[in-house]
């Protein structure tokens, strides 16, 4: 970890599904998640069981980091579907209050910080290493597939870490990587308040007649904003540990709590779209006051940065900060405060704060610690982006037909159908025009169709999918 000096401040008085879990806003500061009783689960979700416990601590064990340039290689690819299966089994145990063993698992044998090291370095491999790849001359994959297990890589983790967060011994338990994960979290932020204003583009404007890599671009560009929400939520569950974890994450107090704040995203002038259970969905005039979920991540993480005693006490109120915090008044309406009773004590506070005096920093001298994750392995492979994509283009991305069968293998045992039905947050959307479809792929049975003629027109970009998932279902 390192660290630098410098004046203090104190402050004063988010293709493959989407395994997310539906946690939602659970009432604050202090009580349990909502869970569903086992006798009322879905799809008989109650009776399904992915993992056993001695298969969940043999994978939770094995967990390690790899290497830029092995990214997509064979280890990786195994250990990208154990992280699956822990992140389904995880989910299932959060819906059915079984208790929680994957999260035990990780804390026990002191995983977290291994998750938070992946987290970042897939991260890095999108931003320096991805855009590479796509650039070279003799970069012609004949199956995408593969590429996108990397490109999910991320979504697969941050759901995990999203799952487990909820409990507070796991944000202990990251020790110092907890400072790299609230500032990974930072970036996400950045590139939602980047995105307000703009909400889920439509049908009309996304080609139909995309090469397959400009598809995976697509995706990816969709799955990066599913994971800044997901972002959001850690670190809504991370400011639930603010007083325990202050020594740790008081540097980054100020600069985080500028990027919080409400956000509304439009499609068109006068159509709100908000997005909700892993969806875009029109917001009817009469509902746009009501509060989401993600509304009210932001507002308990600001309730418990603000009001957190440590950080009242600790940090030095600056005209830049009072400003950017007063402009939270706005928002603290009448029927919030009906939804969010809570917010009254928020409320309090911002009024104090406008009649107080902001006071200079002090001049003594600090040491504090800094996320140096992201920049050390930036500095490692700095200058290697080019060689990594060439390397991983001759021996990670370009498998032969037998290879891809015996993936397709394995992808099909990790991502079973009953567990996926069972943890989606929604009915299944058609693969053509995103309408809710009721219609499944017979061959396949992994893509869903509104209609016959939907399934006809995506029958190009599926064909050689359908065939490789069906040779893998056959090979069992």
């Amino acid at each position: 970890m390192a660290t630098r000096t410098h004046a203090p401040q104190r402050l004063s008085n988010c293709s493959a599904p989407d395994f997310g879990a539906d946690t939602g806003v659970r009432q604050f500061p202090h009580s349990d998640r909502c869970r569903k009783p086992k006798e009322s689960c879905p799809h008989g979700m109650g009776d399904l069981e992915l993992l056993l416990p001695g298969e969940a601590d043999a994978l939770v064990r094995g967990l390690h980091s790899f290497q830029l340039r092995e990214m997509g290689s064979e280890g990786w690819n195994k250990q990208h579907e154990n992280l699956e299966k822990l992140n389904m089994q995880a989910i299932l145990d959060a819906t059915v209050s079984q208790g929680e063993p994957i999260q035990e698992l990780l804390v026990t044998h002191g995983k977290i910080p291994t998750l938070v090291e992946e987290l970042i370095a897939v991260e890095m491999w999108k931003q320096k290493v991805f855009p590479v790849l796509c650039r070279l001359e003799d970069f012609k994959p004949q199956n995408t597939f593969p590429i996108y297990m990397v490109v999910h890589h991320e979504a697969s983790i941050i759901n995990l870490l999203e799952t487990v967060f909820f409990h507070k011994e796991v944000c202990e338990s990251a020790d110092d990587k907890v400072l790299d994960l609230v500032d990974y979290c930072h970036r996400k932020l950045i590139l939602l308040v980047a995105r307000n204003g703009c909400g889920d583009p439509s049908e009309e404007e996304r080609p139909q007649d995309s090469t397959p890599m400009q598809e995976l671009q697509k995706q990816a560009e969709m799955m990066e904003f599913e994971i800044s929400l997901k972002a959001l939520s850690v670190l809504r569950y991370i400011t639930d540990c603010v007083d325990r974890q202050f020594p740790v994450l008081q540097s980054t107090h100020s600069k985080r709590t500028q990027h919080l704040h409400p956000v509304r995203w439009f499609s068109s002038p006068g159509k709100l779209q908000q997005f909700e259970n892993g969806r875009w969905q029109t917001v009817a005039p009469s509902e746009q006051q009501r509060l989401t979920k993600l509304d009210g991540q932001v507002w308990i993480s600001l309730y418990n940065l603000l009001l957190s005693p440590e950080a009242q006490a600790r940090y030095c109120l600056t005209s830049f900060v009072k400003g950017q915090l007063l402009k939270l008044q706005a928002f603290l309406t009448d029927i919030l405060l009906d939804q969010l009773p809570n917010l009254a004590d928020l409320k309090g506070f911002l009024a104090q704060l406008a009649l107080a005096e902001t006071q200079p920093p002090k001049k003594d001298l600090v040491l504090e610690q800094i996320p140096d994750f992201w920049d050390r392995l930036e500095r490692e492979n700095k200058g290697k982006w080019q060689a990594i994509a060439k390397h991983q283009l001759q021996h990670v991305f370009n498998p032969s037909d037998q290879d891809l069968r015996l993936q397709a293998q394995r992808w099909a045992e990790t991502y079973r159908l009953d567990v996926l039905e069972a943890i989606a947050p929604d009915r299944p959307r058609c693969a053509y025009c995103n309408a809710e479809a009721s219609k499944r792929c017979s061959r396949c049975q992994s893509v869903w169709y509104c209609c016959r003629e939907c399934q006809v027109k995506h029958w190009e970009k599926h064909a050689k999918t359908c065939v490789l998932a069906a040779q893998g279902d056959r090979a069992k």
